[in-house]
């Protein structure tokens, strides 16, 4: 029950993640750098006060009940630069590509990175899927690309490689949230960690002029920019991706690649909510046809080979 209530605000953050980077880019509130630096810089304050004020109640559980190794364990988990590397290539490559993509596009080639990432190495790691699991698999990819298919254009390589290089890096963040200890330590230190690199994306942001996708302007920056910029970063990112790595050690790392082909139904239909966007059978259609197929797949459970024998 756990897996599933975390699984589903995160799921539900990564949707909104969606609509404020849409509302704030696609609108041109803020250009893409802007955006990336406010995202983690947001993102790293709101964390850095809930971790001062988390280790101030740990210490002092700590010192009351006598738990000294366990609050150590926790306090020790200060996630990783690969992780953080990785958070920033996500973000940075996501916005720049995303104002150069279609809807469809960008999201038919960051989810099927994500997905072979992911299910890539739950395979390596002998993570077995069932027929059912696999044909479930298959009906939800169909699905997806049924709802993004009209939407998609044919991409420019620069931009479909970023985006590219956007699953590949989420999927390996996502991957090594499976090890942490402390879900909201290990987020908040990789975000923390990222802000080494707002120097240097400011710098290439401003320097490489016409060569950049979406460059860097204090004059592209509106405060509603900033506020969905900030919001995106505290909110979704800092607090969902929290969530997100609370979630992972509960899932296979197959089963937290599949749920997230619900993404971009629960971002189309908070578009539909908050933007007044068009509902549309093709949506409702597939909707029900990526929503059912994920629940299979995580309702079914491959049988190890030695039960069945057992069994039998």
């Amino acid at each position: 029950m756990k897996a599933t209530l975390y699984t589903v605000i995160a799921l539900v953050a990564f949707a909104a993640n969606s609509l404020f980077c849409r509302m704030a880019l696609a609108e041109g509130y803020i250009d893409a750098w802007s955006f990336t630096i406010i995202r983690l810089l947001s993102a790293a304050a709101c964390l850095g006060i809930i971790m001062t004020i988390h280790t101030y109640h740990l210490r002092r559980q700590a010192a009351e009940l006598g738990s000294i190794i366990s609050t150590e364990a926790i306090l020790n988990d200060k996630g990783s630069w690969l992780s953080s590397s990785s958070l920033v290539v996500y973000a940075l490559c996501f916005s720049i590509a995303y104002v150069a993509l279609d809807t469809g596009t960008g999201a038919l080639i960051l989810f099927s990175a994500v997905q072979l990432t992911m299910i890539g190495w739950g395979i390596y790691k002998k993570e077995q899927l069932s027929a059912l699991q696999w044909m479930a698999f298959i009906v939800a990819v169909i699905g997806f690309i049924y709802l993004m298919l009209p939407s998609a254009a044919v991409p420019s390589l620069m931009a479909a490689t970023l985006m590219a290089m956007s699953g590949v890096a989420w999927g390996v963040y996502s991957i090594r949230g499976k090890s942490c200890v402390s879900p909201l330590r290990a987020t908040g230190f990789n975000f923390i960690r990222s802000l080494t690199a707002i120097p240097i994306l400011a710098f290439v942001g401003i320097y490489l002029g016409d060569v950049a996708i979406n460059n860097f302007s204090l004059d592209h920056i509106t405060t509603k920019g900033i506020v969905l910029a900030s919001v995106s970063g505290a909110i979704a990112s800092g607090m969902g991706y929290s969530i997100w790595y609370t979630a992972m050690p509960l899932l296979k790392t197959t089963q937290a690649a599949v749920v997230q082909l619900c993404v971009p139904v629960l971002a189309a239909t908070l578009g539909v909510v908050f933007l007044s966007e068009p509902l549309t059978m093709r949506f409702v259609v597939a909707s029900a046809v990526i929503l059912g197929a994920v629940l299979v797949f995580i309702l079914n459970k491959k049988v190890p080979i030695a039960a069945t024998k057992k069994i039998m």
